[in-house]
């Protein structure tokens, strides 16, 4: 029979088991806790996952670059973004309205009546260069005669105070034969850089066709020997089956437009001029996805660039926008 020494023993000893039991219990369930809500910490510390949608619109010209950035985008992202090709300036005039586009792509520089019109609604603007165009000069495959011309004569055809009608009136050995010129419409950029750039504000050729998409340039030239069109490299890069580049003698011999001579200080330099998109910053600050989608274009602009025709920027033209961007987070 157990003594009663020997059943105290026994219960204090149960009495601890108990207790250090407990304790243990109450520790795991003090540690779960801590966990739990330390892993709550951090979740509230990421950040929310974009959604939500990026309008863009303007220039023809940028399009094919933006619509393969936009793809890329929407792989790795849960936003849906639209990029439509009104033209530069019909591009403008949906970004500077209320809620109007996200950006608006442009193969020129904003106008001032243009920032004057940002002003007066309360939008900031911020101009974001993505990559540098050469402004080609297109033929008819079957088109032997002017596959290299110099600046001025090419100014001379589509000039109408040159009264340059065939092409015989370039050069005497030249076919006696109607030039039809040919080019994008006051829609886009291309032509206002062409017009005030090039033949500086001087009026076209008489009866010159053009055309408001870049796809029925492409089918007009093609089909006609006789035809000669202007318009950005990459249109020209992707119809090199259908159509010839001009090689322009600037002073110093014909240059073929391409990604390695297309700069701003290259060998196709005075046919070079840099490609813009331009952000609404207010709707940047409002929604999160406009704002990072400007960011992923600038980080991806390079490589974006020469797989759609254009030459790519310097890494400091990149980061002086990345730098301008991160500013707005």
């Amino acid at each position: 029979m157990m003594s009663f020494k020997n059943l105290l023993v026994l219960l204090a000893m149960t009495s601890l088991i108990l207790f250090i039991t407990a304790c243990g219990t109450t520790e795991k369930t003090t540690n779960t806790e801590t966990s739990t809500g330390s892993e709550q910490a951090e979740d509230s510390e990421k950040e929310p996952a974009l959604e939500g949608s990026v309008v863009i619109d303007g220039s023809g010209t940028v399009y094919p670059f933006m619509a393969k950035m936009a793809e890329n985008y929407m792989d790795q992202e849960d936003v849906s973004v639209e990029v439509s090709r009104a033209g530069t300036s019909a591009g403008f005039k949906k970004f500077l309205i209320e809620d109007g586009t996200d950006f608006n792509d442009a193969s020129r520089q904003i106008k001032d009546e243009e920032l004057a019109k940002a002003k007066e609604l309360g939008i900031e603007v911020q101009e974001l260069k993505v990559a540098l165009d050469g402004l080609t000069f297109v033929i008819n495959k079957e088109n032997d005669w002017a596959t290299e011309l110099t600046k001025e004569e090419l100014i001379d055809i589509f000039l109408a105070s040159s009264r340059t009608k065939n092409w015989s009136d370039i050069r005497p050995d030249f076919p006696n034969e109607p030039i039809k010129a040919m080019g994008p419409n006051e829609n886009h950029g291309t032509y206002e850089f062409f017009w005030e750039n090039i033949l500086e504000e001087q009026d076209m050729v008489e009866g010159i066709n053009l055309q408001q998409d870049y796809s029925t340039l492409v089918s007009l030239v093609s089909e006609d020997k006789n035809a000669i069109a202007f318009f950005g490299y990459g249109y020209y890069a992707n119809n090199t089956d259908k159509l010839t580049a001009v090689k322009v003698d600037f002073g110093k011999g014909g240059v073929e437009p391409s990604l390695s001579t297309i700069a701003e200080d290259g060998d196709y330099a005075p046919f070079t001029r840099p490609v813009f998109t331009y952000l609404n910053v207010n709707l940047a600050k409002e929604k999160s996805q406009v704002l990072d989608y400007a960011i992923y274009t600038m980080e991806n602009a390079q490589e974006i660039a020469s797989e759609t025709g254009f030459a790519p920027l310097s890494d400091k033209d990149i980061q002086d926008s990345l730098s301008k961007l991160n500013e707005l987070k």
